[in-house]
């Protein structure tokens, strides 16, 4: 008599949170879009050498303000700036500056503001009090006046303003991960870690932090553009990079001053800036969507 077993049905597979979150992200596509284009972006900014074959100081004595021409040798792809120098490499390596300093200052912005959010957040009592009170009156500063006053006394340096820029971004950071904290402090996982004698240090490194990464992310991906504006604005005044550095904010003061004569100096790296900020939004904004918990 021949036994017949039946097979049983393989268990379902979890799914992690970060796996959902990637599959709702795949489906935006104004954030996938703006990623697409924010890497070809970048790629063009990084191959520029390759692309032309013109260097950032080049002069072209017989083509001052020349407008637009194509050509693989010869051409200047988005003509030439009041010096003479291909405009198309300028903007290229514009791009990169304003992404460099973009990603340097919010990741300075990132680190100090988590750390003291979390600490706050977590310690909380008249620790909270104290730490939230000196966010308040940083608060209460003109920091881009500090951030002018700064850059004048030691000197137009780009690091400096890599850290005068992250100094100022800070404060929101340390506010948002100090809510996160405050909800998580009383969570069953966190009781036990303490009721077990794990030192503060350890919970906020190993519990705190990576539970509100998800925040972070998002006000992240919202940072980069505003640090990428900030430093567009004190090149525009003058105090951002010097020459014969550039970047997208000098770029745009040098345009907006042959605006008449030579509009396209003002039109490429100004439409390059526009895109760039909205990209970054629209990812913001993807990211935001698809961490959100009551989205699952």
């Amino acid at each position: 008599m021949s036994q017949i077993t039946a097979s049983k049905p393989a268990a379902p597979k979890g799914q992690s949170l970060w796996y959902l979150a990637r599959r709702r992200l795949l489906r935006n596509k104004a954030a996938v879009t703006s990623l697409i284009i924010l890497i070809l972006l970048t790629v063009c900014a990084f191959a520029a050498p390759h692309l032309r074959p013109f260097d950032i100081e080049e002069v072209f004595w017989d083509d001052f303000s020349a407008p637009p021409s194509l050509g693989w040798k010869e051409g200047h792809w988005f003509g030439t700036d009041g010096n003479g120098r291909d405009l198309f490499v300028r903007t290229m390596f514009g791009i990169r500056i304003s992404l460099l300093v973009g990603l340097c200052a919010t990741a300075v912005s990132l680190v100090i503001g988590v750390v003291y959010g979390a600490v706050s957040g977590y310690i909380g009592g008249r620790t909270d009090n104290v730490m939230m009170r000196v966010v308040d009156v940083l608060y209460a500063m003109p920091f881009m006046f500090f951030v002018i006053l700064l850059m004048t006394f030691f000197g137009k340096n780009i690091y400096l303003m890599f850290a005068a820029i992250g100094a100022i971004e800070w404060l929101t950071m340390a506010r948002i991960v100090r809510g996160q904290a405050m909800s998580l402090r009383h969570k069953e996982f966190i009781v036990a870690a303490e009721a077990l004698g794990v030192s503060t240090g350890s919970i906020i490194k190993r519990h705190i932090v990576p539970n509100t990464l998800g925040t972070v992310i998002v006000y992240v991906t919202l940072t980069i553009p505003a640090v990428i504006l900030t430093e567009s604005f004190l090149s525009f005044l003058g105090l951002g990079v010097q020459e014969p550095m550039t970047s997208l904010g000098v770029l745009i003061s040098e345009g907006a001053k042959q605006m008449e004569t030579a509009p396209w100096m003002l039109y490429f790296p100004a439409a390059i800036l526009a895109v760039m900020l909205f990209c970054f939004n629209f990812i913001g904004d993807g990211l935001r969507d698809a961490l959100d918990p009551k989205d699952r």
